[in-house]
């Protein structure tokens, strides 16, 4: 449902294999270390569910003041009061508040005073009072030690003349920046003393809408809601992510109604309002669905069926529930961590597999490495709960879904962002979902690229992010436009987009418009409520602070109800015709079926080939190494190679049918095929002769390389397979080959909301990854034949290249991971050089342009030779660093967040063994650039871009006893 995991910084031990060249720089917020940090405090060291807890500090002033700005936040509330005058409230520790406090304070004493409760888990309160004199000295006044506090309030407590002898001095839990909360002052919003009805200050709307905050919800008492439905008389259910129930709001009058439903269910991320009961599907204990109902006509569900229990949970596990347009069936989700349950029927062939020719690497990291197809699946039952039937497998972790006005399903699934950088990185995507789909999720390096034509390709690829709650707007009193749109609601970076989807054959293609994003909202889930035609949506998850939206459309435009206006309407039915002979035994189903498989529209050939597969094989085993036509034999081949029990004489016979198609007279989409249907062959039908790997090896050898890179990396993989003894020299030819990877479908206003999470994307976006590289040291790592030492040379050489590569919090790892696995192959007598490879100098021309030119030195005793240098903010820099210590010593240089110099000297020092392996380079986000340890007499260029922020930074060499006399100042104007 949301980001898998916590994520390290991108610069991380996990990314090197020795520290590489640094990435551009995302603006962040940098918290200093040094004692002026704010604290977080309490009144005491542990707090209990439900506490409140009270604060003093007196300040004098000397001056009168030209702004003063009060910053803070609390886990999990805080009311705040200068002078007796409440100034600032916060109902949410991720969302720290800001105000302007300048009319409040006066010269001399000034007392601020602060309320906060605790609503469950940790607590603690933050904040910072940032004062300018009108002489313009700045004074930061922090939370620490220092504060009063108590846990009983008196009356009062918050006014300046209140003694507060008796109160005690606060404890202190931790410094802004530390765990479990973060730099929650990051993306401080503007706030003010009532939080009620107030809308983040940088939320971005669609034009002609309006967004209203209706409810926020009390975390300690209703938990925190992901998943939202309407009932028959237009009131919103919701639930909360663990076990604080189910809730209903009902917003048709003045006042807001909101009541806890009596029925013992939570967890659930799916709920749907059908046929005179709630169905749920929970996600945590009795996972599963159930449908409740009211037996006594009370207006309470008192009434659970367990209807079908499930394995699987947390944040990839059950899922959404949606009715199908017909109303005769509801859709269930299940992420890829959710087995897929007993059901009835099937419209996917059921003998899918991983389908992976040579050997896949799992997450490098070992997340889902032990997950295997079919991965994330959507069902569906009849409205009594039984008749359960297999849709569509091979999804990471989609969470919801929605028909649109053809009646068409799209679901919004998610990326592994730890991937990020790799030629196997998928982007969130929108998928229209068929009758028997696969969309081709594998685990590890496994994931199918989308010109497979045993997997169906995307909608539209959306980008970065962690796909939660997805609505039709049909129902909606929203312009035309907006009532055929798919909303898709992205949690991590709190964007919700709206999917225009324009008909194209069978299928569709898709444009997009954010339609509500804001940095301080984790969205959810959203629904249109047909009685009063808005959107509602929810914010929360991961026990975040939740609270329940409302979108309206406040334009001109006409908001009549649209209808369905058929365009391609006759693709979609051929489609659906073939679709319904989705089922074993179909009458006629080869022969209706058959004359479709070389139809020129994907989506058809997709229905005609699974109407095919589901069909006894020996039905159509010999139609299909018969067909003549080029494209109908190609899916035909695919079919056969699918469902086909092992054997060699049909292998045989397989192959020489691929084997007759003229490579020339295929079109590229057609070449793409070719090569998979014949990885299928090898990978479904056994171990071929060596006369047929021959045979192939000969027909493939002279197209590689191809003009496209989705072609050469398919040879590449074939020729590897069938151990080519040219496979080595044309590859490391392709791996000496850059292509432009600026191309990103993300956008920088989109990372900035989670600069945290945005880090890997940041990496990728500065470092160029060279993706098809990848690939190709992937593959070849499996060849153990025909290998020359120079060649071996060579492609071990490449991964000193790939250092200046950076990724998602995997990447290195899989980079590493690959090198082993290589390196097992080698004879042992040249390890000795390979390994020589590691240690030398790299020398890689940088991603972007050098604008500045920076030279260091080291001089003695221990120092650099300049104490500060000076640079533009955001320009290319290289910095040429020399060690020429006159004494024999190694040296580093690492560059480093204003203030967090001696954190990471401290760092570096607590290494152990591992400080060699990585250059003593620590693994923090405040890390900026480093190079490797560099050798007397040696040089090594650093490139970086600059920070974007103006500011005082700080190299310093991280070597054991050397950073604390050996450092200087990067002054970024």
């Amino acid at each position: 449902m949301f980001p898998a995991m916590s994520f390290l910084p991108y610069f991380s031990r996990s990314s090197l294999i020795n520290p590489l060249l640094t990435t551009g720089l995302l603006a962040v917020i940098c918290i200093s270390a040094t004692a002026n940090a704010p604290k977080w405090i309490w009144s005491s060291k542990k707090a209990a569910n439900g506490e409140k807890a009270f604060f003093r500090k007196t300040i004098r002033i000397n001056k009168e003041t030209k702004s003063a700005n009060l910053t803070m936040s609390c886990d999990n509330g805080f009311e705040a009061f200068i002078n007796g005058k409440k100034v600032l409230v916060g109902r949410d520790w991720n969302n720290a508040q800001r105000t302007d406090v300048k009319k409040h304070l006066k010269p001399g004493a000034n007392v601020i005073a602060v309320k906060a409760w605790n609503e469950g888990g940790v607590a603690g309160l933050v904040g910072k009072l940032e004062v300018v004199s009108i002489t313009d000295r700045h004074k930061l006044y922090s939370t620490d030690g220092t504060w009063r506090s108590s846990s009983e309030v008196t009356e009062g407590w918050e006014s300046p003349d209140f003694n507060a002898k008796k109160w005690k001095a606060a404890t202190e839990t931790g410094k802004l920046g530390d765990s479990p909360w973060g730099n929650v002052f990051a993306l401080a919003q503007q706030g003010g003393t009532d939080i009620k009805k107030s809308n983040p200050a940088d939320l971005k709307l669609a034009k002609d809408f309006k967004s209203e905050l209706l409810y926020n919800v009390p975390k300690g008492t209703q938990g925190s809601w992901v998943a939202v439905c309407v009932d028959d008389q237009g009131r919103i259910i919701a639930s909360d992510q663990g076990d604080k129930g189910l809730y209903r709001i009902d917003p048709r009058g003045d006042e807001l109604k909101v009541e806890k439903l009596k029925i013992n269910i939570s967890s659930a991320q799916g709920l749907l309002y059908a046929h005179g009961a709630l169905w749920v599907n929970i996600n945590g204990r009795n996972a599963g669905v159930h449908r409740l109902t009211d037996t006594n006509g009370d207006d309470q569900f008192d009434k659970d069926e367990y209807l079908k229990p499930m394995q699987g949970g947390g944040e990839h596990g059950p899922h959404a529930l949606v009715l199908s347009p017909d109303k005769e069936h509801i859709y269930v989700i299940g992420g890829n961590h959710t087995k897929l349950p007993n059901t009835d029927t099937s419209v996917v062939p059921t003998n899918w597999d991983e389908d992976l020719l040579l050997k896949r690497l799992p997450d490098a990291r070992g997340h889902a490495a032990n997950i295997r197809a079919p991965g994330g699946w959507i069902a569906r039952f009849d409205k009594n709960g039984k008749n359960w039937e297999t849709v569509a497998i091979g999804f990471r972790n989609q969470y919801d879904m929605a028909f649109n006005i053809d009646g068409e399903l799209f679901t919004y699934d998610a990326d592994m962002e730890w991937d990020a950088g790799t030629p196997w990185y998928r982007p969130t995507r929108l998928y229209h979902v068929t009758s028997g789909a696969d969309f081709g999720w594998r685990t590890g390096t496994g994931k199918w690229p989308q010109w497979y034509p045993d997997a169906l390709p995307p909608a539209y690829d959306i980008g970065p992010g962690s796909p939660v709650g997805v609505t039709s707007g049909l129902g909606a009193k929203f312009p035309a436009k907006y009532q055929n749109a798919i909303y898709c609601l992205d949690w991590t970076y709190g964007t919700m987009s709206a999917m225009f989807l324009t008909p194209s054959g069978a299928s569709y293609t898709a444009e997009r418009e954010e339609f509500v994003a804001s940095s301080q909202m984790r969205m959810t889930d959203a629904v249109i409520n047909p009685y009063d035609g808005a959107m509602y949506y929810t914010v929360g998850g991961r026990g975040g602070q939740s609270a329940l939206h409302r979108v309206t459309y406040i334009g001109k435009e006409s908001t009549v109800a649209v209808k369905a206006k058929g365009d391609h309407a006759a693709d979609r039915k051929l489609r659906r015709d073939l679709e319904a002979l989705h089922k074993p035994n179909a009458t006629e189903a080869v022969t209706k079926a058959w004359k479709h498989l070389g139809h020129k529209d994907r989506h058809i050939r997709w229905a005609a080939r699974i109407a095919i597969e589901l069909q006894p094989v020996s039905k159509w085993e010999a139609k299909a190494l018969a067909e003549k036509d080029t494209q109908a034999s190609l899916t035909a081949l695919c079919a056969l190679a699918r469902q086909s029990d092992p054997s060699p004489s049909l292998q045989d016979e397989l192959i020489e049918a691929l084997n007759r198609l003229n490579w020339a007279e295929l079109n590229p989409a057609q070449q793409a095929e070719l090569l998979r249907v014949y990885q299928l062959a090898f990978i479904r039908l056994g171990g071929a002769s060596a006369d047929i790997i021959t045979s192939v090896e000969k027909k493939l050898d002279p197209i590689f390389p191809a003009p496209l890179a989705s072609l050469n990396r398919e040879l590449c993989t074939l020729l590897v397979y069938l151990e080519s003894p040219n496979v080595i020299s044309k590859t490391l030819a392709l791996m000496s080959q850059s292509t432009d990877q600026s191309k990103h479908n993300w956008s920088n206003d989109l990372l900035a909301r989670n600069a945290g999470y945005a880090r890997a994307f940041a990496a990728t976006a500065s470092s160029s990854p060279q993706r098809d590289q990848i690939h190709y040291a992937k593959e070849l790592r499996n060849l153990k034949k025909h290998w020359t030492n120079k060649q071996r040379l060579e492609y071990f050489k490449w991964y000193r290249k790939a250092e200046s590569f950076k990724g998602g919090a995997s990447f290195g790892g899989f980079l590493n991971n690959f090198r082993k696995e290589a390196l097992a192959n080698v004879p042992k007598e040249l390890l000795p050089e390979i390994e020589s490879i590691q240690k030398a100098p790299v020398k890689e021309s940088p991603p972007f342009k050098i604008d500045t030119k920076l030279t260091l030195g080291v001089t003695p005793p221990m120092k650099f030779d300049k104490l500060q240098l000076k640079v533009k903010a955001g320009v290319g820099v290289q910095l040429a660093f020399t060690n020429n210590d006159p004494m024999p010593m190694m040296h580093n240089l690492l560059l480093v967040e204003p203030g967090s110099r001696v954190d990471i000297v401290t760092k570096a020092a607590t290494m152990g063994a591992a400080g060699m392996a990585n250059s003593f380079v620590p693994e923090s986000d405040k890390v900026l650039a480093a190079t490797p340890l560099v050798p007397t007499g040696n040089t090594y260029n650093l490139y970086f871009k600059a920070p974007s922020k103006p500011g005082k930074y700080e190299y310093v060499c991280t070597y054991p006893g050397h950073g604390f006399s050996m450092w200087g100042t990067l002054v970024v104007e």
